[in-house]
């Protein structure tokens, strides 16, 4: 009784926006070393393959700290857990802000980021469990509109700071965000909220799951191929096109304006629609930004390339735990926490891959390997929701076939 008169409608309402700026907070960290790698590379004087093994590290950190951390951590209660791990996350950047060398920063950064392995899938778990079943989809998309938010606001903010007043500057701002996501989780979060612990049979029954591995597949090689392209567009621009830091800055804010758009229209039409047709057109829309990606002979030129791709990138991911949320509610918090351990693996392989690229073949030939990743990803999506429909019909027709007679 003590929860349910915790959650009215307002705090639920203030709940929820706090674990927005939360995400919000935790999408700047995770990106800023892309959006200050120019900065970063020059003031450790180090390349910028080797600057970019930062990104693979963090989302390695990421990608088996999410399940690993939700399996020790499942028991404590959501308002004490997410306002310490945004704690965490305030004092790990600003140590960052303050390591010497290449060699104090990665494990300082490696140790940081996995706040962000709790936090983004507690916080959509969270959400969804203070949600009815007909707006659980709404409710997730709404606090992963933080991570689009980011885009929109932090990236290029972060970007222009690096470029004008240093990567240091913008790790201390990212550590005062945290500060304040904490105390706005503390105040707002009601006390009392612990979803299903997870138990080894229900990571089993994910794990044995061929419908629920194949949507998580997805996720891990759409996050690749976007990375690949992602994680080195600070350079890519000030390389190719001779970028300043202003037009960085206006760049990362188109994209991030045109993906808090489509979060916008996939948190207002999902439940409508549905999560797997949703994703896959996401995925096809991405996929034709890579394709047509040797257009762009200028900044406008690529600025328009970038539209279906930047409409789509954030949505597909608020789609992506929607649509697992959906599929298995009972087990949404393992869910969450692997399919956020397969957005920050593919991360590492598009970070990684990218670097590659680069170092053999150049820039310009970054946006073939993130097709190919697309590709893979929007097949795995379609096979998938021709299973999931497959067996909502089978569901279907048992439901309404008639009963024997007894």
């Amino acid at each position: 009784m003590e929860l349910e008169r915790a959650l009215s409608r307002e705090s639920i309402r203030a709940a929820r926006w706090s674990l927005l700026f939360g995400n919000f907070v935790i999408g700047c960290g995770v990106m800023v070393v892309g959006g200050t790698l120019n900065d970063l590379t020059h003031d450790l004087n180090i390349s910028v393959t080797t600057g970019g093994q930062l990104l693979a590290i963090a989302a390695l950190m990421m990608g088996f700290g999410a399940p690993l951390l939700a399996w020790l951590i499942g028991h404590i209660d959501r308002r004490t857990l997410l306002a310490w791990t945004m704690v965490w996350y305030a004092v790990g950047h600003l140590l960052c802000a303050l390591a010497p060398s290449y060699p104090w920063l990665w494990p300082a950064r490696a140790l940081t980021v996995l706040s962000a392995a709790v936090f983004t899938p507690q916080a959509a778990a969270t959400a969804g469990f203070m949600s009815t079943p007909a707006k659980r989809g709404q409710a997730i998309t709404f606090v992963f509109m933080g991570w689009s938010i980011a885009s929109v606001a932090g990236m290029p903010l972060t970007a222009w700071i690096g470029e004008r007043m240093g990567w240091r500057m913008a790790m201390v701002l990212i550590g005062m965000g945290a500060f304040a996501a904490a105390w706005l989780v503390w105040r707002h979060l009601p006390a009392g909220i612990r979803p299903p612990a997870l138990s080894l049979r229900s990571w089993r029954k994910v794990l044995k799951s061929p419908l629920l591995m194949a949507v998580v597949a997805v996720t891990a090689c759409q996050s690749a191929g976007q990375f690949t392209v992602l994680g080195y567009t600070a350079p890519y621009y000030k390389q190719v096109f001779g970028a300043s830091p202003e037009e960085i800055s206006l760049m990362f804010g188109w994209f991030g304006a045109l993906a808090l758009t489509g979060n916008v229209l996939l948190n207002r039409s999902i439940d409508r629609v549905g999560a797997a047709p949703a994703v896959t057109l996401t995925l096809a829309l991405m996929a034709v930004s890579l394709l047509i990606w040797p257009l762009a002979g200028s900044l406008p030129v690529l600025a328009a390339v970038l539209l279906p791709w930047a409409i789509s990138g954030f949505a597909t991911n608020s789609g992506q735990q929607a649509r697992l949320g959906g599929l298995s509610p009972r087990l949404a918090p393992a869910l969450m926490a692997l399919n956020t351990s397969a957005i920050y693996l593919g991360h590492a392989l598009g970070a990684s891959g990218g670097g590659w690229v680069i170092s053999h073949h150049g820039y310009e030939q970054l946006h073939w390997l993130g097709l190919a990743w697309m590709l893979v990803a929007l097949a795995l999506s379609l096979w998938a929701q021709r299973v999931q429909q497959r067996a909502n019909a089978h569901r279907e027709a048992v439901l309404q076939a008639p009963q024997p007679m007894r």
